[in-house]
């Protein structure tokens, strides 16, 4: 019976992969019957979620499967593995393609986009390379989905094809290439000549294998080269990309591209670098005030604003490193906090896109000076554009109170006290950029010429934002089962 089970789990491990591809392949099959291309790819979706929760409980027993797909190299193998970060990551993002796609069936034919098929198979493909990223066994599999992951969300970012779009996807390819190419790459392969060995393993790989200044080099290659976690100065491919349709901004600030960035940092401090080799030659000291200016200026310039989904970029940029800081606090609370952070940023931002996308469709307005008296006439919209940035600003009882509960108890357990002083004024920063939009939109007062006959956007679209808010609320009163598996790959 546990043959049986296990082989079951390695199989469910390549279907994490294959499923979305298929998914994809369907829905180019089916592209002249716009209502079977959407069922394809809801349905891959829900497959999809429901490998990944098969997954589940093997992992919090403690058994992690993995199995090998190809060993191009002697000691290099294409091989997949479900350990508690990946299935946690797994989760979220299997999930959250589910309501996109409920959102983009509204907001593709609400706004009368082209190329629709073009978009839903090119998704299907990016949440393929997310799985790759997410269930990685080694360095050179996550290398190999991360540039993958990058490659299929180009047409996704380059979607309008106009000058604008072309421009911001040559910005977001050429950043995330380069550094990828230029420092992960380098990483990746330093790495394999110190160890003969890129496995991710509990402990790490590298304690003895080098000195504290190669060890201190070795870390600031990998931080810097995962462009995707959008650390300063490498996050100007994040602005950038928000030339793209709402669903893929959604796609790439709380589904995949960010999410897979900080999700390889964590993974990479805890199973190559190891808690007690980082805080053994404090190699990470100097990369924390790094973590920190991009919060604070982030934020500060997400407050300067005036396009909506600007500021949410920028926001996004600033959050993301609270995750990295969590990271290079290298304790286990902090590394919880990263943990939650995952989650609980990922129903929020994606709620605030969807409310900005909600916006474009129903009033074709996106400036935050245009938005004065848009919630009577778009309640729910504004409503859980509302709730949601309750999350991202931590208050109760939307689950982002948690994540940054823990960063701030990391912080003073890893003796960083002046951090816990960079999240509260970040806190502040975010109540001052996120909380005025839904107030004018309540409050203020619409032009007198104004159009009056804005009304929702489509249900779709309302039901998406419905589920992600709720998710907000659900993280605030149960977070047990993320600690729990944060804690599993922590400790």
């Amino acid at each position: 019976v546990d043959r049986v089970e296990r082989m079951s789990a390695e199989t469910a491990l390549i279907g994490v992969v294959l499923v979305p591809l298929l998914g994809a392949l369907a829905v180019v099959l089916a592209g002249s019957r716009p209502n079977l291309r959407e069922a394809m790819s809801l349905g891959a979706g829900v497959v999809l979620l429901a490998l990944v929760v098969r997954l589940l409980p093997r992992v919090l027993s403690g058994d992690w499967p993995a199995t090998v797909l190809a060993e191009p190299i002697p000691g290099l193998a294409l091989a997949f593995s479900a350990e508690p970060l990946g299935v946690l990551f797994g989760l979220i993002a299997s999930f959250l393609w589910i309501v996109t796609t409920v959102y983009s069936i509204g907001y593709m034919r609400g706004h009368g986009e082209a190329h629709q098929t073009r978009f839903y198979a090119f998704f299907a493909i990016a949440m393929g390379c997310t799985m790759g990223v997410a269930f990685a066994d080694n360095l050179f599999t996550l290398f190999v989905f991360y540039e993958l992951l990058t490659l299929s969300t180009y047409p996704l970012v380059t979607h309008a094809g106009t000058r604008e779009a072309r421009q911001g996807g040559r910005t977001y390819l050429g950043i995330l290439m380069a550094t990828s190419m230029g420092f992960l790459l380098l990483a990746v392969v330093w790495t394999w000549q110190l160890t003969g060995n890129v496995r991710f393993t509990s402990g790490g790989i590298l304690a003895g294998a080098a000195s504290p200044l190669v060890i201190g080099i070795l870390f600031a290659l990998y931080v810097f080269g995962i462009g995707k976690a959008a650390l300063m100065p490498f996050h100007r491919w994040l602005p950038a990309a928000m030339v793209a349709p709402t669903p893929v901004s959604a796609l790439l600030h709380a589904v995949a591209v960010v999410k897979a960035g900080v999700f390889a940092i964590l993974k990479i401090t805890v199973y190559i670098f190891g808690l007690d080799l980082l805080r053994d030659t404090g190699v990470t000291d100097w990369l924390l005030w790094v973590a920190a200016v991009t919060i604070l200026v982030a934020s500060v310039i997400a407050l300067r604003q005036d396009n909506l989904k600007a500021r949410l970029a920028y926001s996004t940029v600033s959050q993301l490193s609270y995750i990295v800081m969590g990271a290079l606090l290298v304790n286990s609370t902090a590394l919880v906090g990263s943990t939650l952070h995952l989650a609980t940023h990922a129903f929020g931002k994606i709620t605030l896109f969807f409310c900005a996308g909600a916006i474009l469709v129903a009033s074709h307005k996106t400036k935050v000076s245009q938005l004065d008296g848009l919630g009577r006439q778009m309640p729910w919209t504004m409503g859980a554009f509302f709730l949601a940035s309750l999350s991202i600003v931590g208050l109760p009882p939307m689950g982002g109170m948690w994540s940054k509960w823990y960063l701030a108890l990391g912080a003073i357990d890893a003796g960083y006290a002046v951090l816990v002083g960079v999240l509260m004024v970040s806190t502040l920063l975010n109540i001052a950029y996120l909380i005025p939009v839904p107030i004018r939109a309540f409050v203020g007062k619409a032009d007198a010429g104004g159009d009056i006959q804005i009304r929702e956007a489509p249900i779709a679209c309302l039901l998406a934002m419905g589920v992600t808010v709720a998710g907000c609320v659900a993280l605030f009163f149960n977070p047990t089962w993320i600690v729990q598996l944060a804690r599993q790959f922590v400790e």
